[in-house]
């Protein structure tokens, strides 16, 4: 059940380690969706740059929504999108209501150490979002097979102790308070790494679709 702290609401899956770990998607998106898409260099957590699905009014601009005077939520389809219907079909399939929908194109990872010292970061969903609504997390669905690749969570930045690791196979599915929890990926390859991030507002639908997608 969905649990209301003094200012958000937020989801009781997420409350003991700040990150859920679902079903890898069953379904079939053709690569093309994401190749075709137009990129911007914009940097995050190591050698990026993101094709914008939704943004805060519909242009192409990976800014956060605060930038516009809103909360991460009641995201506005780009051009972008019309080349990728799979991938929107996706983000509607979860029912939520959505903000930020972005693809990041990752180049490999120099070193481990690189990414734990240089790029950990924690993201600003919830400003401007009021009071009783529900806190916005982010929900990743890995497009490209990386199983050597993964997801860095930490509680603390500098506490190595508290590092936890998400393994990105095609189709890897999960859900990250990342205003909560440090968070990078360290990419192993030779080739860029491609994935869809989405904010989703916190709320019974949200829970109802991580029910019907939790990991066995």
């Amino acid at each position: 059940m969905t649990t209301v702290q003094p200012r958000h609401q937020t989801l009781e899956a997420l409350a003991e380690t700040g990150f859920a770990v679902l079903r890898p998607f069953a379904g079939k998106i053709d690569p093309s969706e994401w190749e075709s898409l137009t990129y911007l260099d914009w940097q995050s957590g190591g050698d990026t740059n993101f094709a914008v699905l939704a943004s805060a009014n519909g242009d192409d601009d990976p800014r956060g929504f605060w930038e516009h005077g809103k909360p991460d939520k009641d995201g506005v389809w780009t051009k972008n999108a019309e080349r990728a219907p799979g991938l929107c079909d996706w983000v509607r399939s979860v029912g939520s209501p959505y903000g930020r929908v972005r693809v990041i194109k990752l180049q490999p990872s120099t070193d481990l150490a690189s990414v734990t010292d240089r790029y950990l970061h924690q993201d600003d969903n919830n400003r401007l979002n009021p009071e009783g609504a529900g806190w916005v997390v982010r929900a990743w669905l890995n497009l490209t097979d990386n199983p050597d690749s993964y997801m860095v969570l930490r509680e603390d930045r500098d506490d190595p102790s508290t590092e936890r690791h998400i393994p990105l196979p095609a189709g890897a599915q999960f859900v990250v308070d990342t205003e909560r929890l440090w968070h990078a990926v360290y990419h192993v390859g030779d080739a860029p790494r491609y994935a869809m991030i989405t904010s989703f507002e916190s709320g019974p639908t949200l829970k109802a679709w991580m029910d019907a997608s939790a990991a066995s």
